[in-house]
C-alpha cells in the first residue's frame, strides 16, 4: 500500500486485509447480516419520512420542557400531540 488506509483514524494491517479477505471468501451468514440492520430501528411496517418542521425559539422552549417532564424525545411528543388531533 503507497498510503496507509484507516479506520476511525487506526491504520490497516496487510493481516488485516489478509485476515478480512479469508473471511469474506468463507462466506457470510446473510440472514444475520440483514437481521442485524443499520440505522434506527422502524416505527411499524411501514417505511417513516423525516419532515422539517419550523418553530420558534418558545415552542421549542416549550416542547423540550414536556419532553424532559414526560421522559420523552421531541419527536414522541409532536407524534402523540398529533395522534390526540
Amino acid at each position: 500500500m503507497s498510503e496507509r488506509e484507516t479506520i476511525n483514524g487506526t491504520p490497516v494491517t496487510e493481516e488485516q486485509i489478509a485476515a478480512w479477505a479469508i473471511e469474506a471468501e468463507a462466506g457470510y451468514d446473510v440472514a444475520a447480516l440483514k437481521k442485524r440492520g443499520r440505522g434506527r430501528p422502524g416505527r411499524g411496517a411501514e417505511p417513516s419520512q423525516v419532515i422539517a418542521l419550523r418553530l420558534t425559539a418558545d415552542e421549542i422552549a416549550a416542547l423540550d420542557s414536556r419532553a424532559e417532564r414526560e421522559g420523552k424525545s421531541r419527536s414522541e411528543v409532536i407524534r402523540e400531540a398529533l395522534a390526540s388531533a
